[in-house]
């Protein structure tokens, strides 16, 4: 192993400085979140140290904003030099950093340009009013009639437009009334030939909008093909196809982008979480001049998007990525994850479905839910997140080890076999 936990017995009650933090964060904080009582301190690599000095693997890696895992040396470095410099310009003015980093992402992807923005919402907001302009300027769809084909069990933000096509009522209750112009079709498993994809999309439809991977349902994998399928029905309609990998993007497949792992090119990809290095907010919209093309000045924008400390720490995670050790280390990972979690099928878990490093693992329901499950590797030393019922996720730094890969399954087992 490459670390060393201090007393896991001591993580069975909540200390007076844990508990001091919580009560801050229960008067002041708003209850939008319900935290495992795990109050970090200190992180670096795959590891996070809490108030009380105990140390976890951290098997959620900021919901794989931090791929690079804690203090990625390299990004610290990125982010400490320009500190010294220059943070932020706004639009108004240029600076030297947004150049060089929209041609270096857009050179990684094959793509002629970049939108530079902040969070992953915004990047799909962003995606969303390309998509529609394009529709309107080169599609030729009637003024205010453009529509876009979501799907069933997405998940790709919490505004009020993107929550209005959700599927999950507690994502979408008594945030109305939403946003017209989505058409909601079966993903997937539900749908593996895309027929309802194809009956769904109209002569005003501008773009199908798909996680091709959906991470918060579950890291819910498509059957193979059927990112095809969804490319062939674009294609013969002549719309776009909106790749929302930010999550399974940038090395979390062990793969650039899930899409393309299955020979599939999208026309927009929307990116975020790690392209930040898990540091600050960084998104993109990028695609080719024929679709990025038709934003003009005043028509979009965002004060902090394209700053020149963002741009800086994304070049430098757009040159991590451009070793293909980084991909290749992710792959080994993603295998013994695998191999590890299908042994333990039929021994508390009834399905695992993996891809690279990261898994959406069904626990059977009669052992506790997800969250049971979560605070349970909690006490043995691992981080995880539950979603829905008892289906939890697992997605690793891609800097973890094979031994670290092994300890939190180890401890995954040790788990189910009490709960058993």
């Amino acid at each position: 192993m490459t670390a060393i936990l201090p007393n896991l017995t001591a993580a069975e009650t909540v200390s007076p400085e844990t508990a001091r933090h919580e009560e801050l964060m229960a008067r002041h904080s708003a209850h939008n979140y319900h935290p495992l009582p795990v109050v970090v301190a200190d992180a670096e690599g795959a590891w996070v140290t809490d108030v009380d000095g105990r140390r976890y693997l951290d098997c959620l890696a900021g919901y794989s904003a931090l791929n690079f895992g804690h203090r990625h040396p390299a990004l610290v470095a990125a982010a400490h030099d320009q500190l010294d410099r220059v943070t932020l310009t706004s639009r108004a003015f240029g600076n030297d950093r947004i150049g060089p980093f929209c041609a270096a992402l857009a050179e990684l992807l094959g793509k002629d340009m970049v939108l530079p923005m902040n969070t992953g919402a915004e990047a799909v907001e962003s995606g969303i009013k390309v998509a529609r302009k394009w529709g309107y300027e080169v599609r030729g769809v009637p003024e205010d009639r453009a529509r876009i084909a979501v799907m069933a069990g997405g998940f790709h933000g919490r505004t009020t437009t993107i929550v209005g096509f959700s599927t999950d009522p507690d994502a979408r209750g008594g945030f109305g009334p939403f946003t017209p112009g989505f058409d909601v079709v079966p993903y997937g498993p539900d749908d593996p030939a895309a027929d309802a994809l194809a009956a769904a999309v109209t002569p005003d439809t501008v773009a199908v909008l798909l996680e091709p991977i959906q991470g918060e349902a579950g890291v819910v994998v498509p059957p193979p093909g059927y990112l095809a399928v969804v490319r062939r029905i674009c294609d013969r309609a002549g719309v776009l196809m909106v790749a929302d990998e930010v999550q399974s993007g940038l090395g979390r497949t062990g793969h650039l982008l899930a899409t393309r792992s299955a020979g599939v090119d999208a026309d927009v990809y929307l990116l975020g979480k790690a392209l930040g290095g898990g540091i600050l907010p960084l998104s993109a919209v990028v695609a080719d001049e024929a679709v990025l093309g038709v934003l003009r000045p005043g028509q979009h924008g965002s004060t902090f998007g394209g700053n020149p400390l963002a741009c800086a720490i994304g070049s430098a995670v757009v040159d991590l990525l451009g070793d293909p050790a980084v991909l290749a280390h992710a792959r080994v990972l993603g295998g013994e994850l695998a191999t590890r979690l299908e042994a333990l099928v039929g021994r508390g878990l009834v399905a695992v479905r993996t891809a690279g490093p990261w898994a959406g693992i069904d626990v059977d329901p009669r052992l506790g839910s997800g969250r049971d499950v979560c605070a349970a590797l909690a006490r043995r030393g691992v981080l995880a997140k539950d979603t829905h019922g008892a289906t939890l996720r697992l997605s690793p730094p891609l800097v973890a080890t094979v031994d670290e890969i092994a300890f939190a399954v180890d401890a995954l087992a040790a788990v189910l076999a009490d709960l058993g």
